[in-house]
């Protein structure tokens, strides 16, 4: 087979064009459309057609070889390669020329491509390079900018420091001329001090105290400065000497003040002590506001810098200065006013009198003294030295007369005068003005409440412990019996007979006096005197109820002492107060034996050990008791009931009580045996067939008290009336009385009932226990 072959495209140029086109394609991405253009054309080409030299019909079966005919425009233009094909060897051949030819012809337009693009990318480079030097000049040029901006900034910061440096300068320049101004003053202050005409008048005194002040604190503030201490000795000099100015002045115009005022009040009544109210209020405290008026400046300008030390001792002799000058005038006043009212009023009015006198001067004053000192006047210990005085006077003249007073009543109405209504209403209403006077009413009020508690303990003493009754004290129960006819009278008359003339006259004196006396005391001193007043008041009833005993008889006794405990105990109830007291006293009984032991050598006075010390030893023993009114008042009381409880029992059921307890003797004997056989065979009989348990005998001893019953028993309701008004009370003191009474008629209905015989039970008729029990019901 004989075939014209075309040189084909090498591989290498085939894997560049690859190449090329991969990076072309990643550097230049086609479109949409174009991609779908592509897509299309490849679809096209996918299966290309046989040439037709080798269709079926020009291949002959007798032949041996294959003859293959294409044309290829890479290779002629318009030429066309015919091979004829032998054998497998050959194709393949013959394919891999063809597939090397089409490779070929597909890079061509690529190569086309890149050679376009190179010579592109040369005239890039080119245009870059002039671009290169174009920046290095430019980048030259900005080098030569910046060095230029270099140099500018430095002159310009340069100057920046300069006029920082001329501010600084100038600042500490005027500084130092303001501190060497502090320094320069002390020249100033002295040529307007000794300058003659230099007083508190003078306008330029106050800016002048300004400005020796700020200096003074500059310097104290500033002691690093040379010579600040010799300056600073200086300038308080100065002010010393202004101060001294200014309390001068001061003292000038309150005497002044005071002169006018005087001469004012001796040219209208003659003396001092005659001074009128109007003209008291017209002179005595209009002048001083006008006073108070030309020193207002100067006063109000000390209390500005009361901050400083010197300025609250100028004030505080301004204080006392004014103090002084109004005391001179007022005192004599005031005593006078007092004194009148002393002479021809009572101790009660004269306190009120002159505590209301008192509150009109001291509000007064208050006002005045903050005329001249507004800020300071709050401070009530400034007007201490002129109110103490003037309240002393009313004390002075309370005081003695509080010492000879020893009406109670008296006394318990100035506590009510000055607790509830100066110090608790008209001192509330006007605290402020009235600060100064409550120490001075305080120390008043002391004084009431000792005195008091020494007369309420004299009263108790003489009046409830050392009482010493009288006849018709103990005149029970005819004092009762007086005092419900004169009830049933005044019923019909409409008038109210006076409870307490029936009560015992220490028991009326005590409710009294602790009624009088819990409004006034303090509760812990009101405590002591209630626990006392009641300890002995219940002894002075129970020593009453013994001599009513011998008197009377022991019943009313008993009903008098249950009468007053009670009242006693109910009258009590409302003192919300402890009646428990702990006394405490030393014991020094145990030293005796310590001292017999030392004398007598069998313990040496210095052979103690240490937790056996001689103090120890020797100290005394504190012994504590506790003692508690109430409880005793119940105790006794409890007792005085269960003894008229019992004495009513046997007055009614005694004989049935003798009968009951006979029988349980006999009882018990029967139980125990005997040895004496003739008492075995007495004790033996039964019960009815004893000498003291006949049915003769119980007739006769439920007869007796049958009798009681009807007779007794409602005498002694009928007293218990007249002694217990209260019908709860009587029925809480019956119910026990009638308990035991159906008791011993239970208990010997029931030996009835084992011992004997119905018929005989018949003949002793004792009562039922429901007939007895209805008619002990209908005797309250």
């Amino acid at each position: 087979m004989s075939a014209t072959k075309t040189s084909l495209p090498k591989s290498e140029a085939i894997s560049k064009g690859y190449n090329f086109a991969s990076t072309w394609e990643q550097s230049a991405p086609l479109t949409e459309q174009q991609l779908a253009a592509i897509g299309a054309l490849s679809h096209a080409v996918a299966e290309p057609p046989f040439p037709a030299n080798l269709a079926p019909e020009h291949i002959s079966g007798h032949d041996t070889g294959l003859y293959i005919s294409m044309k290829h425009s890479t290779v002629e233009e318009t030429g066309a390669i015919e091979t004829v094909l032998i054998n497998t060897n050959q194709f393949y051949n013959w394919f891999m020329d063809l597939e090397a030819a089409m490779k070929s012809e597909a890079e061509e337009k690529y190569q086309c491509y890149v050679n376009t693009l190179t010579d592109r990318i040369q005239k890039c480079d080119g245009i870059l390079h002039q671009v290169d030097e174009t920046l290095d000049l430019f980048n030259d040029q900005q080098l030569e900018h910046q060095a230029v901006a270099t140099k500018t900034k430095s002159v310009h910061d340069a100057c920046d420091r300069r006029l920082l440096e001329k501010q600084r300068l100038i600042e500490f320049a005027e500084s130092l001329r303001s501190k060497l101004n502090y320094f320069d003053e002390l020249e100033n202050v002295a040529t307007s001090f000794y300058s003659p005409y230099m007083t508190l008048a003078n306008g330029n005194f106050l800016p002048l105290l300004k400005r020796l002040d700020e200096c003074i604190s500059y310097f104290e503030s500033n002691p690093q400065y040379a010579e600040s201490s010799v300056y600073l000795v200086k300038f308080r000099q100065f002010q010393s000497r202004a101060l001294g100015i200014i309390c001068s002045h001061v003292l000038s115009v309150l005497k002044s003040t005071s002169s006018q005022v005087q001469a004012a009040i001796q040219s209208n009544n003659g003396s001092k002590a005659a001074v009128s109210e109007g003209l008291e209020t017209s002179v005595i405290y209009v002048r001083f506001k006008v006073a108070a008026s030309e020193l207002k400046p100067v006063l109000e300008e000390i209390e500005s810098r009361s901050s400083r030390k010197e300025y609250v001792q100028i004030l505080a002799e301004c204080h006392k200065l004014y103090c002084e000058q109004r005391l001179s005038l007022v005192r004599g006043i005031v005593h006078q006013r007092i004194s009148e009212f002393a002479k021809k009023e009572s101790l009660p009015s004269l306190t009120r009198s002159g505590c209301a006198y008192l509150m009109q001067v001291c509000q007064h004053e208050h006002q005045l003294f903050d005329h001249f000192f507004p800020s300071s006047s709050k401070d009530i210990s400034s007007l201490a030295p002129l109110i103490d005085p003037l309240c002393t006077n009313l004390y002075d003249t309370l005081r003695p007369r509080l010492i000879h007073e020893t009406n109670l009543d008296t006394l318990c109405e100035l506590v009510d005068i000055l607790k509830v209504e100066v110090l608790g209403e008209q001192l509330s209403r006007r605290s402020e003005s009235l600060a100064g006077l409550p120490p001075t009413l305080d120390r008043i009020l002391a004084d009431v409440h000792e005195r008091l508690t020494f007369r309420a303990r004299t009263h108790i003493c003489d009046e409830i412990t050392n009482y010493v009754p009288f006849d018709d004290d103990l005149d029970y129960p005819t004092k009762l019996e007086r005092s419900a006819e004169m009830k049933s009278e005044s019923t019909a008359t409409d008038q109210s007979p006076d409870i307490f003339k029936t009560w015992y006259r220490p028991l009326e004196k005590t409710l009294s006096c602790l009624s009088k006396l819990d409004r006034c005391l303090e509760p812990p001193v009101f405590t002591g005197l209630a626990q006392e007043a009641v300890e002995v008041c219940s002894l002075s009833i129970q020593k009453a109820s013994k001599l009513i005993v011998k008197k009377s008889s022991p019943m009313d006794g008993q009903l008098f002492l249950i009468k007053h405990l009670l009242i006693l105990r109910e009258q009590i109830a409302p003192f919300d107060i402890e009646f428990s007291v702990t006394h405490k006293e030393l014991d020094f009984s145990h030293l005796l034996e310590h001292l017999r032991r030392i004398l007598r050598g069998q313990a040496s006075l210095f052979g103690w050990s240490s937790s056996t010390s001689l103090a120890r030893t020797l100290s005394p023993r504190v012994l504590e008791s506790q003692m508690d009114a109430k409880k005793d008042l119940e105790k006794s009381l409890k007792s005085t009931c269960e003894e008229f409880i019992m004495s009513v029992t046997k007055l009614v059921v005694d004989p049935m009580l003798s009968f009951v307890t006979k029988v349980t003797a006999v009882k018990v004997a029967l139980s125990l045996g005997s040895q004496n056989q003739k008492l075995e065979s007495v004790m033996a009989k039964p019960l009815k067939d004893q000498a003291f348990a006949t049915p003769d005998k119980v007739r006769e001893l439920v007869q007796k008290v049958s009798a009681a019953v009807q007779q007794e028993l409602p005498s002694v309701m009928e007293k218990m009336k007249l002694y217990l008004q209260n019908p709860s009370t009587r029925t809480i003191l019956f119910k026990p009385i009638k308990t035991n009474i159906v008791e011993a008629h239970i208990q010997v209905q029931s030996r009835l009932k084992s011992e004997y015989t119905p018929e005989e039970m018949q003949s002793i008729n004792m009562v039922s226990i429901q007939d007895l029990q209805d008619k002990l019901d209908n005797m309250l």
